[in-house]
């Protein structure tokens, strides 16, 4: 079920309910003529709408498992929710410290799983990692050696197979922090020092 705010705040604290589709879905987001993708999302049919979206996808026992995102417009019943895990750090940062100051890498990279929405040729070009689809010309990877086309398989040594796994861990590190990426260029393995920016 899940719980918010929904149309405004005449309707508020509206509880609905309904079942889990699926984990790990991947959606893909038209906005000003640009494409992206949500990757490693849970899809529900509990309704979501403006004002409860942000709001909290809640297990039957009372457990807090996901963060109401976005939904299909084009149809009913199909929402998506942002896993839990994700969401922790900025919630322990709160709990601690009163604020939440977002690292950022600079990139904008893809799962295996999206990879056949853009080009199936790039399937056989990896197993496990992400794809670096873009670089901020501003962000801190573009003063890096990380180039557009690598894949990034670890993070001071944790693996990445999801942008979810990249997402978890830089919401646990702080602006200026250092970290170390394992990047794959071709048959070339690399290990590159990237200093997380501030989003």
């Amino acid at each position: 079920m899940q719980y918010g705010n929904p149309i405004g705040f005449e309707f508020r604290r509206t509880v609905t309910s309904g079942i889990i589709s699926a984990k790990n879905r991947t959606i893909k987001l038209e906005e000003e003529e640009k494409s992206s993708y949500m990757t490693d999302l849970i899809q529900t049919d509990a309704t979501i709408n403006p004002g409860n979206s942000g709001g909290p996808l809640i297990y039957p026992n009372g457990d807090i498992i996901g963060i109401n995102t976005v939904k299909i417009s084009s149809a009913e019943g199909i929402g998506f929710a942002i896993p839990i895990n994700i969401i922790k750090p900025i919630i322990e940062s709160f709990k601690n410290t009163g604020s939440f100051e977002e690292a950022t890498i600079g990139i904008f990279a893809y799962d295996k799983e999206v990879i056949p929405y853009l080009d199936n040729n790039l399937l056989n070009s990896f197993d496990k990692g992400i794809y670096v689809a873009s670089i901020n010309t501003n962000g801190p990877a573009a003063k890096s050696d990380l180039k557009e086309a690598d894949i990034i398989t670890s993070i001071d040594g944790k693996e990445l197979n999801t942008m979810n796994d990249l997402r978890e861990y830089i919401y646990t590190k702080k602006p200026n922090d250092e970290v170390t990426l394992q990047v794959t260029r071709g048959k070339i393995n690399k290990e590159i020092k990237i200093v997380l920016g501030k989003k």
